[in-house]
C-alpha cells in the first residue's frame, strides 16, 4: 500500500516537474499535474494539500535522507555538500520551485525543516533545550542559509555543491559553531 501512495506520488512529481519546464509554478494549476500524468484530481488531493504540498515532499525525498545522516557519521558540510547535489541534480525543478513566493513555498518548508532538525539535533544531543540566545543564532542562521541557498539556485549554482556548503558552515555564528563544534557535528 504504501509502495503503491509513493509510486502515485512519484508520477504526480514527475508531471509536476514536466509543468515546471513551461510554466512558473504559481502558474501551474492541479488540472496540469493530473493530465501530464492521467491522473484524477481526486488521486492528487488524496496525496496532496496543494501543489507546493508536492513540491515540499519531493524535496523531503530528495534531501531528508542527507540530513538524517549529520550526527551519525556525517558532519553539517558534509549533508549540506549533499543536500546541494541532490538540488544540483534536479536544476530545473529547483530553480522553479525557488521562484516561488507562496506561503507554503520550496523556501519557507526548507527554513522550518532545517530550523526544526537542527533544534531537535541538539536537543538530543544535549538532553536538555536550547536557551534563547542559541535558539536565535540558530533561527538567524537558518533563514540565512536558505535566503543564500534561493540564491545559489536562482544564480545558476555557480559554485560547486562543497563550495556552497564549505561557504555556509564559515558563515555560522560563532557562539552556534562552538556548539555544533562541541557536539561533533562540524
Amino acid at each position: 500500500m504504501a509502495e503503491q501512495k509513493d509510486k502515485t506520488r512519484y508520477k504526480l512529481a514527475a508531471a509536476m516537474k514536466e509543468c515546471m519546464k513551461t510554466t512558473p509554478v504559481d502558474k501551474i494549476t492541479v488540472k496540469d499535474i493530473v493530465e501530464g500524468c492521467d491522473l484524477t484530481r481526486q488521486t492528487f488531493y488524496r496525496n496532496f494539500k496543494d501543489k507546493y504540498d508536492l513540491i515540499n515532499w519531493y524535496f523531503d525525498k530528495l534531501v531528508l535522507q542527507s540530513f538524517e545522516q549529520i550526527g551519525m557519521g556525517n558532519t553539517v558540510g558534509e549533508s549540506l555538500a549533499q543536500k546541494f547535489e541532490f538540488i544540483q541534480a534536479e536544476q530545473a525543478f529547483f530553480t522553479e520551485a525557488f521562484r516561488s513566493d507562496d506561503y507554503n513555498s520550496v523556501k519557507e518548508h526548507d527554513f522550518e525543516l532545517i530550523l526544526q532538525f537542527y533544534k531537535d539535533l541538539i536537543a538530543r544531543k544535549t538532553s536538555r533545550p536550547m536557551g534563547e540566545e542559541l535558539d536565535f543564532l540558530l533561527e538567524m542562521y537558518c533563514r540565512g542559509s536558505v535566503y543564500m541557498t534561493e540564491k545559489w539556485i536562482l544564480n545558476g549554482m555557480k559554485d560547486s555543491p562543497k563550495r556552497m556548503s564549505d561557504k555556509l558552515v564559515e558563515a555560522m555564528p560563532p557562539k552556534l559553531a562552538k556548539v555544533f563544534a562541541e557536539l561533533e557535528l562540524l
